[in-house]
Protein backbone atom coordinates (compact mmCIF):
# COMPACT_ATOMS: atom_id res chain seq x y z
CA UNK A 1 0.00 0.00 0.00
CA UNK A 2 1.22 2.93 -0.54
CA UNK A 3 2.22 6.05 1.34
CA UNK A 4 0.37 9.34 1.07
CA UNK A 5 2.16 12.12 3.02
CA UNK A 6 -0.54 15.04 5.48
CA UNK A 7 -0.91 18.57 3.87
CA UNK A 8 1.68 19.57 6.75
CA UNK A 9 4.21 17.04 5.91
CA UNK A 10 4.32 17.98 2.70
CA UNK A 11 4.41 21.75 4.06
CA UNK A 12 7.64 20.51 5.64
CA UNK A 13 9.07 18.68 3.06
CA UNK A 14 8.86 21.88 0.88
CA UNK A 15 10.12 23.96 3.28
CA UNK A 16 13.18 21.87 4.03
CA UNK A 17 13.82 21.87 0.30
CA UNK A 18 12.90 24.72 -1.44
CA UNK A 19 12.58 27.32 1.64
CA UNK A 20 9.84 29.65 3.20
CA UNK A 21 8.25 30.91 -0.55
CA UNK A 22 7.27 26.82 -1.37
CA UNK A 23 6.24 25.90 2.03
CA UNK A 24 3.88 29.09 1.37
CA UNK A 25 3.06 28.11 -2.08
CA UNK A 26 2.04 24.38 -1.31
CA UNK A 27 0.42 25.48 2.10
CA UNK A 28 -1.71 28.02 -0.31
CA UNK A 29 -2.51 25.37 -2.85
CA UNK A 30 -3.42 22.90 0.09
CA UNK A 31 -5.75 25.16 1.36
CA UNK A 32 -7.38 25.94 -2.14
CA UNK A 33 -7.68 22.49 -2.52
CA UNK A 34 -9.28 21.57 0.68
CA UNK A 35 -11.81 24.18 -0.11
CA UNK A 36 -12.69 23.12 -3.49
CA UNK A 37 -13.00 19.52 -1.71
CA UNK A 38 -15.34 21.13 0.47
CA UNK A 39 -17.34 22.94 -2.43
CA UNK A 40 -17.74 19.75 -4.24
CA UNK A 41 -19.32 17.96 -1.58
CA UNK A 42 -21.54 20.61 -0.25
CA UNK A 43 -23.22 20.79 -4.20
CA UNK A 44 -22.74 17.10 -3.98
CA UNK A 45 -25.00 16.87 -1.19
CA UNK A 46 -27.48 19.19 -2.65
CA UNK A 47 -27.96 17.29 -5.37
CA UNK A 48 -28.47 14.56 -3.82
CA UNK A 49 -30.82 15.55 -1.74
CA UNK A 50 -32.67 17.63 -4.57
CA UNK A 51 -33.13 14.14 -5.90
CA UNK A 52 -34.34 12.82 -2.69
CA UNK A 53 -36.76 15.14 -2.71
CA UNK A 54 -37.69 14.63 -6.39
CA UNK A 55 -38.30 10.79 -5.86
CA UNK A 56 -39.84 11.29 -2.46
CA UNK A 57 -42.59 13.47 -4.12
CA UNK A 58 -42.73 10.54 -6.62
CA UNK A 59 -43.49 7.93 -4.12
CA UNK A 60 -45.90 10.58 -2.08
CA UNK A 61 -47.68 11.02 -5.62
CA UNK A 62 -47.72 6.95 -6.35
CA UNK A 63 -49.01 6.31 -2.92
CA UNK A 64 -51.73 9.14 -3.44
CA UNK A 65 -53.24 7.67 -6.33
CA UNK A 66 -52.80 3.77 -5.06
CA UNK A 67 -55.16 5.51 -1.92
CA UNK A 68 -57.47 6.89 -4.50
CA UNK A 69 -58.04 3.62 -6.60
CA UNK A 70 -58.32 1.82 -3.34
CA UNK A 71 -61.00 4.30 -2.58
CA UNK A 72 -62.74 3.98 -5.51
CA UNK A 73 -62.83 -0.13 -5.42
CA UNK A 74 -63.84 0.51 -1.46
CA UNK A 75 -66.52 2.42 -2.76
CA UNK A 76 -67.92 0.51 -5.33
CA UNK A 77 -68.18 -2.74 -3.68
CA UNK A 78 -70.00 -0.80 -0.85
CA UNK A 79 -72.73 0.02 -3.46
CA UNK A 80 -73.15 -3.64 -4.43
CA UNK A 81 -73.70 -4.61 -0.90
CA UNK A 82 -76.07 -2.03 -0.39
CA UNK A 83 -77.82 -2.88 -3.59
CA UNK A 84 -77.86 -6.26 -2.56
CA UNK A 85 -79.41 -5.30 0.74
CA UNK A 86 -82.05 -3.32 -1.06
CA UNK A 87 -82.65 -6.23 -3.22
CA UNK A 88 -82.78 -8.83 -0.09
CA UNK A 89 -85.02 -6.66 1.71
CA UNK A 90 -87.50 -6.07 -1.37
CA UNK A 91 -87.53 -9.66 -1.64
CA UNK A 92 -88.13 -10.29 1.72
CA UNK A 93 -91.27 -7.64 1.84
CA UNK A 94 -92.49 -9.24 -1.05
CA UNK A 95 -92.77 -12.88 0.65
CA UNK A 96 -93.88 -11.45 3.76
CA UNK A 97 -96.79 -9.50 1.93
CA UNK A 98 -98.09 -12.51 -0.14
CA UNK A 99 -97.34 -14.86 3.11
CA UNK A 100 -100.17 -12.73 4.51
CA UNK A 101 -102.64 -12.64 1.42
CA UNK A 102 -103.04 -15.92 1.36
Amino acid sequence: MTHRPTLLQDVAQAFRDHGVTAALTALIGGTVALLASVTRKAFTNDAMLARLDKELATERSRVDRQRAEDRASDAQRLERIETDIRAMRNLMFEAFQRGRSD
